[in-house]
């Protein structure tokens, strides 16, 4: 299973997010699982990076492990920015979680 966690801050702003795991939906390279939620993680730290130029903390390792840390020191503008794509992650892992949460967990952390 592939676990996601996103961390707010007390206001609410995304922070950081995690993925471990593999979603073991089906043999590798047939996996939509988890081609899907690589999909739209690194889609959206690459929406980050091209359309803001915040370039966040990448953390990769083994068992599908990636951690990524946004820096919280941005100007109003900007954060607005990072926020709204980060959101958009979200929408999207819960749609797959909706659909395959056998395979996929999300869990929220302040």
């Amino acid at each position: 299973m592939i676990q996601t966690t996103i961390y707010r801050t007390e206001s609410g702003h995304i922070k950081s997010f995690t993925l471990s795991g593999h979603a073991l939906f089906a043999n590798r390279g047939d996996d939509i699982v988890c081609a899907g939620v690589s999909a739209v993680s690194f889609g959206a730290i690459n929406s980050v990076i091209a359309l803001t130029g915040v370039e966040p903390e990448i953390e990769q390792g083994d068992g599908g492990f990636l951690r990524c840390v946004f820096p919280t020191n941005l100007s109003k503008d900007i954060q607005e920015k990072v926020q709204l794509l980060l959101e958009g992650m979200v929408v999207s892992l819960q749609t797959i979680e909706r659909d395959y949460g056998k395979y996929v967990k999300i869990t929220f952390k302040k």
